[in-house]
């Protein structure tokens, strides 16, 4: 949390350098060219169960294999299509972290000064990582216990607000449009979230390290919805064709919480932290472009005598070209 702090305390010492009070634009669209693009990279939800276990263990890491995911689209006028697809290329070896399957739709649109982000993932196919450490069957070659039934899944309702009515993130993403000079303000992310983990075969938490006498230590789903505000500051800088942007904010959610243990379920209502943070990197001309957009969205759980953590990254580099539509001869 100290690393948000900072980094959101850079993003406001730039805040004196705001354009609003330029006469024009700060930005160029491309918006009536046609613009194709093609992007590579990966997404990650690994979750971290903390307590008092046994063995002095008070951290279980949850990780999944990952894939490649490339996707191919095109963008015209209000119009834009992306179709991803992953290809046979694991990150980490199947020896150790197994196959993993998992599904990651979503779609985005401007509306005015707003950015509306709608996301659903699912993953399935975990390992409880170093598990050898207290697991007298696991080694050093083989130090993961497997969890294939082990499942994660988020659904995100997202919208930011931006106070300068010349920060549109179309154009800080960088495919309809660039940044003719830098440009910064405040806004304010309201968010709607259904998100857990389960496993389908037994339960979350090995019986290794927990007193099963307790109902908690059973659990085999964790469930929270939540609802909050997350206020920050978006900064996006332009240095001849090269432009970079960041997010940073700090809020709150009120949360309903709920774990499952046994055929049983309980339910809590209580607040939680929420953290907002995503950068965009690349090179802008007028005729093609390239990004490296990385997105970190920090979920979390807390109950009397144990906490769920979960991280959802992405990191994705995109390159296309815009392209001029041909003129009819009635046009000329």
């Amino acid at each position: 949390m100290k690393y948000a702090i900072v980094v959101i305390s850079i993003f406001f010492s730039f805040s004196g350098f705001s354009q609003d009070s330029l006469d024009s634009v700060p930005y160029t669209s491309y918006r009536n060219k046609i613009i194709l693009y093609s992007d590579l990279g990966f997404s990650s939800a690994p979750f971290t169960i903390r307590g008092d276990f046994a063995d002095g263990v008070n951290r279980l890491r949850y990780r999944h294999n990952q894939q490649l995911i490339m996707g191919l689209g095109f963008a015209y006028k209000w119009a834009g299509l992306r179709i991803g697809f992953g290809l046979p290329v694991l990150l980490r070896p199947r020896s150790r972290f197994g196959p993993s399957n998992y599904v990651d739709l979503g779609f985005t649109f401007n509306l005015k000064q707003t950015f509306w982000d709608f996301d659903f993932r699912n993953y399935r196919g975990y390992v409880l990582r170093d598990a050898y450490e207290w697991n007298d069957t696991l080694n050093a070659l083989t130090p993961n216990a497997k969890m294939p039934t082990t499942r994660s899944t988020s659904l995100s309702i997202n919208t930011w607000y931006f106070r300068s009515k010349d920060f549109k993130m179309n154009y800080v993403l960088g495919k309809k449009g660039d940044y003719k000079q830098s440009h910064g303000t405040w806004y304010f992310k309201g968010s709607l979230n259904l998100f857990g983990s389960a496993s389908d075969e037994g339960g979350l938490l090995p019986t290794e390290l927990v007193d099963t006498t307790l109902t908690i230590n059973k659990v085999s789903t964790i469930t929270a919805l939540d609802v909050g505000v997350v206020p920050g500051y978006a900064y996006v800088y332009r240095w001849e064709n090269w432009q970079a942007a960041g997010f940073g904010g700090i809020g709150g959610v009120l949360q309903s919480k709920f774990f499952a243990a046994e055929g049983q379920a309980r339910g809590f209502l209580g607040l939680a932290p929420r953290m907002d943070l995503r950068f965009i990197v690349g090179y802008s001309k007028t005729k093609y472009f390239l990004w490296l957009h990385a997105n970190f969205d920090v979920k979390s759980i807390r109950f009397r005598d144990l906490s769920y953590w979960q991280m959802y990254n992405t990191l994705r580099v995109t390159a296309g070209v815009r392209l001029d539509r041909k003129k009819k001869k009635d046009e000329l």
